[in-house]
C-alpha cells in the first residue's frame, strides 16, 4: 500500500461487534424462519450452507442484513480534505471529530503527500506560512471578537478569556490548508465499509481515501477473515464515470462556469432554485390524511400549524427531534427544497453533517483555477490590518499551488495546500423534516457564521414562497418560546447561552459577526 510521507494515517477498530458476519446471516436466516435464528446457531464453514447464504445474499444485493453490525474506528492524522471529500460525503456514518472552532490547531499538524526535491519544499514552505498566519490572525482579531463579545456579554465572567480566543480561532481557520489534520470516532455499518473499499478511488484524494480505507479494511479481516469471502476490490479511478466525463484525472477548471455560478446566486450564498407551488397545500393535505379527516373539518392553514407550531404540537420544543419517530412529523417528509449553495470548504465540513440533506458536491478539482478564489468572513474585512494578512496568505497559498503544478505535482496533491477557505459550490436538497430539523440548530446564534449566514437565507427565501410554513422555521430558544419550555434557551445549562434573545427577534433582525 503506498503511503503519504508525513505522519501515516492512524486507524483503529474499538468497540469491534461480536460474529459479525454471523449477525448477518442469523438476520438473513430469521426472515425465513417462525422464530429468531441465534447467531451461536451460525455456522460459516468455507462451502457450508450458512457460507451459501451470506455469499447469495450479498451477491443478489440483499444487503440491509449487513447492516446489524456496526464498526467503530478510532482514526488520527486524517486530512480535513479527505474527510470532507469521502468519509463526510454521504449520509450513512457518525463522526465526532476534533473542531477547529474550539481547539487551536498547531503547525506540524497537517498532511504531506508523495512529494520530493523542490515540490516538498515549495509544499512545506506554504502550508507553514498559512499556519504562522493563522496565529497573527488569532491575535490581531481579539480586539474586534472582544467588542462584539462585549455587545453581547457587558459584564465580565469567568471563561471569557477562552471563549473570545475560540471566536478568533473560528475566523482565522480559514486560512489553514486543507491537508490539516483532524482526529475523531468515526461508525459506519458493514456494508457501508465494504462500499467504502469499493469507492475509495475517488476525486478529489483519491490516495489518502486508498490508505484510510484500506486501513480499516485490514481491521475488519483481523477481526473476521471471512469477510474477505465477499470483499470486492476498488475501482480504478479511470472507471468512475466522473473521470470518463472529464476526459482525465487532470480537470481544468473554468473560470467561466465560476462566474457563472457566482451570478446565478444573486448576490447571496444560497439562492433557493426549486419547490413546490403548492407545498402548503401538500402538507395540510398530508396531515388530514394522517387524521382521516377532511377539508371541511380542519383548513389548510389549521392543518400546516399543526404540522409545524410548537403551540400546537410541543414535540418541536424537545431536544431530541422526536418528530421523525411522530405519525404527525411524517407529513414534513413531503415537501422539498432545493437550493444552489457557494460555502467555504469548512462552512462545508459542518453543513455537510447534515446528511439528511444532501448536496451534489463537485469534483472540486474541477472548480480549481490559477487565481486565487476564497471566502473572506465579514469580521476579515472589518479591518485593513487583517484584510491585508488575509489576502497576502491567500496570495502565497495560490502561488504555491500555481508552483507546485509547475514541477510537474498532481492535483490531487497539489491541493492539499489550498486554505479552509476555498469555495465549494454545489446543489442542495432536502425535505421539510430534515431542513426544520437544520434550521433549528442552525439559526442558533452559537453556530458558525458562515453556515449561520446561509440557514437565514435560506429560511428568509421559503418564507417567500411558502409563508405559512416559513413562519414555523426557527432556532431552538423560538420553538422552545412557542412550546412553553423553560428554560427557553436549551444552552443556559451548560453555560453556552449566546447572549442574544433571539426568540423574541425578526428574522430580518438577525444580525451578527461572531
Amino acid at each position: 500500500m503506498q503511503k503519504f510521507i508525513s505522519a501515516e494515517p492512524r486507524v483503529e477498530l474499538v468497540y469491534p461487534p461480536e460474529n459479525p458476519l454471523g449477525m448477518v446471516v442469523a438476520a438473513a436466516r430469521s426472515c425465513y424462519s417462525p422464530e429468531v435464528v441465534g447467531v451461536e446457531d451460525v455456522d460459516l464453514v468455507d462451502g457450508g450452507r450458512d457460507d451459501g447464504i451470506m455469499r447469495g445474499i450479498y451477491e443478489g444485493g440483499h444487503h440491509t442484513t449487513f447492516q446489524h453490525p456496526s464498526f467503530t474506528f478510532k482514526l488520527s492524522n486524517i486530512s480535513r480534505q479527505a474527510i470532507w471529500s469521502f468519509l463526510h460525503a454521504h449520509i450513512f456514518y457518525n463522526s465526532s471529530q476534533v473542531s477547529q472552532r474550539y481547539v487551536r490547531m498547531g503547525c506540524g499538524n497537517f498532511a504531506i503527500p508523495l512529494l520530493e526535491g523542490d515540490a516538498l519544499g515549495i509544499y512545506k514552505g506554504v502550508v507553514r506560512e498559512s499556519f504562522q498566519a493563522y496565529g497573527e490572525l488569532i491575535g490581531g482579531l481579539k480586539p474586534f471578537v472582544e467588542k462584539e463579545f462585549r455587545e453581547r456579554f457587558p459584564k465580565p465572567q469567568k471563561g471569557d478569556k477562552l471563549k473570545i480566543e475560540r471566536k478568533a480561532q473560528e475566523i482565522a481557520r480559514y486560512v489553514l490548508p486543507v491537508a490539516t489534520f483532524a482526529n475523531m470516532y468515526h461508525t459506519v455499518n458493514g456494508i457501508s465499509l465494504l462500499r467504502y473499499w469499493r469507492m475509495c478511488n475517488q476525486f478529489d484524494a483519491p490516495l489518502e481515501q486508498r490508505i484510510v480505507v484500506g486501513k480499516m479494511v485490514e481491521e475488519l479481516l483481523r477481526l473476521e477473515p471471512k469477510y474477505a469471502r465477499i470483499l470486492e476490490g476498488p475501482i480504478s479511478l479511470e472507471d468512475t464515470p466522473e473521470y470518463r466525463a472529464l476526459g482525465g484525472s487532470e480537470p481544468a477548471g473554468d473560470r467561466g462556469f465560476l462566474e457563472e455560478f457566482d451570478a446565478s446566486l444573486d448576490g447571496r450564498v444560497s439562492r433557493l432554485i426549486g419547490w413546490e407551488a403548492n407545498g402548503e397545500e401538500i402538507l395540510a393535505d398530508s396531515v388530514r390524511g394522517v387524521l382521516g379527516m377532511r377539508r371541511e373539518r380542519m383548513s389548510d392553514d389549521e392543518a400546516v400549524a399543526l404540522a409545524l407550531d410548537p403551540s400546537l404540537n410541543p414535540l418541536f420544543g424537545e431536544t431530541m427531534n422526536v418528530t421523525t419517530h411522530s405519525k404527525l412529523g411524517k407529513v414534513l417528509h413531503n415537501v422539498h427544497y432545493t437550493f444552489r449553495t457557494k460555502l467555504s470548504h469548512t462552512g462545508d465540513s459542518q453543513n455537510q453533517r447534515h446528511r439528511m440533506v444532501p448536496g451534489s458536491r463537485p469534483v472540486l478539482s474541477a472548480q480549481l483555477t490559477d487565481e486565487p478564489d476564497y471566502i473572506t468572513p465579514e469580521l476579515i474585512m472589518r479591518d485593513s490590518k487583517v484584510r491585508k494578512v488575509y489576502d497576502d496568505i491567500m496570495g502565497r497559498m495560490w502561488d504555491g499551488f500555481r508552483r507546485l503544478k509547475a514541477e510537474g505535482v498532481p492535483l490531487e496533491f497539489a491541493m492539499y495546500c489550498l486554505p479552509n477557505a476555498l469555495p465549494v459550490r454545489f446543489t442542495e436538497s432536502g425535505d421539510l423534516a430534515s431542513l426544520r430539523h437544520k434550521y433549528a440548530m442552525r439559526l442558533c446564534f452559537n453556530t458558525q457564521e458562515e453556515i449561520w449566514r446561509a440557514a437565514v437565507e435560506q429560511v428568509g427565501q421559503i418564507r417567500e414562497v411558502s409563508p405559512g410554513i416559513g413562519k414555523f422555521l426557527l432556532p431552538p430558544c423560538g420553538l422552545r418560546e412557542l412550546a412553553d419550555k423553560k428554560p427557553v434557551c436549551p444552552e443556559i445549562k451548560g453555560g453556552r447561552y449566546c447572549g442574544v434573545p433571539v426568540w423574541g427577534l425578526e428574522l430580518e433582525d438577525y444580525k451578527r459577526l461572531v
